[in-house]
């Protein structure tokens, strides 16, 4: 070597003060120098460099962000909840993409036998499940990671549900433009959905989150099959109604409430499950 990094290079070098292209020189030099090295660790401050090294360390075990937990940072989202909410097992594509074949394989039944009953019984359905497999130890796989949060439990449940919600109600949505001939009736199963929805958070309080949710969604089918069974071929179901569609509407009203009430038992659930016998 002819020349070597100036002292007062390395110095601002080893403070990450150097500024290009000096910075750029002095890399080079730097990867076939011994001598320059030496004179650099000389001159580094090890506590500062032992810091550095660590942070190296944790960006690089940092797991990477995926495209939805960096569209809602960039939205202003927590990081924490960002992750949160990202690592929601309906939010996953085998979920999504499993929801989606279902809706599409409902809606062609609907369109060849004309019976909009099925697509109206099914959709209120899936809210309620996905929101029933966003929270809870025996369901959540990364439920651990959400106990030791710094959020409620009551608010991870209502900002899960919220993403829950949002995604299952726009897989609906799609379907019910894809039923323009039934009208106003493609859109009934709105109001049960959110019926079911909140009765089966507020049970889950008390039950937890597998009978909970289990309970709501056989009433719903066994109520329809009475339904079924005391209107002829072509008369709408009771449900959906308008009667029907009241009565939804009072039972979503009475449930959120009812689920208000009850937000302080997600937050005193132990790791294991849920408080007063609710199962998880």
């Amino acid at each position: 070597m002819t020349w070597h990094v100036a002292e007062e290079d390395l110095r601002a070098y080893a403070h990450g003060e150097l500024a290009p292209p000096l910075l750029w020189s002095a890399d080079t030099h730097l990867t076939g120098c011994a001598q320059c090295r030496a004179r650099l660790a000389e001159t580094t401050d090890p506590v500062a460099l032992d810091a550095g090294w660590e942070r190296l360390d944790a960006e690089l075990d940092a797991p990477r962000q995926g495209l939805l937990e960096r569209l809602l940072v960039r939205l202003g989202v927590a990081d924490h909840t960002a992750r949160l909410l990202t690592a929601t097992p309906v939010l996953r594509r085998s979920w999504l993409l499993s929801v989606l074949f279902l809706m599409v394989a409902t809606v062609l039944a609907v369109r060849m036998a004309d019976q909009p009953a099925l697509f109206l019984a099914l959709a209120p359905l899936l809210p309620l499940a996905g929101v029933a497999l966003s929270y809870g130890p025996s369901l959540d796989p990364t439920y651990e990671m959400a106990v030791v949060a710094p959020l409620h439990g009551f608010r991870l449940l209502m900002i899960r549900t919220v993403a829950v919600l949002t995604a299952g109600l726009a897989f609906n949505g799609l379907a019910t433009l894809a039923l323009p001939g039934y009208g106003l009736l493609a859109l009934a199963w709105l109001l049960p959905a959110l019926a079911l929805t909140a009765t089966g958070l507020a049970l889950t309080a008390r039950l937890g989150p597998v009978v909970a949710p289990a309970l709501v969604g056989g009433a719903w089918v066994s109520l329809l099959v009475v339904a079924k069974s005391q209107v002829h071929a072509h008369d709408t179901l009771a449900p959906f109604t308008a009667a029907g569609q009241s009565a939804a509407a009072a039972v979503a009203a009475l449930a959120a409430l009812l689920l208000y009430q009850a937000r302080d038992r997600f937050d005193a659930r132990p790791l294991g499950g849920f408080p007063d016998g609710g199962t998880g």
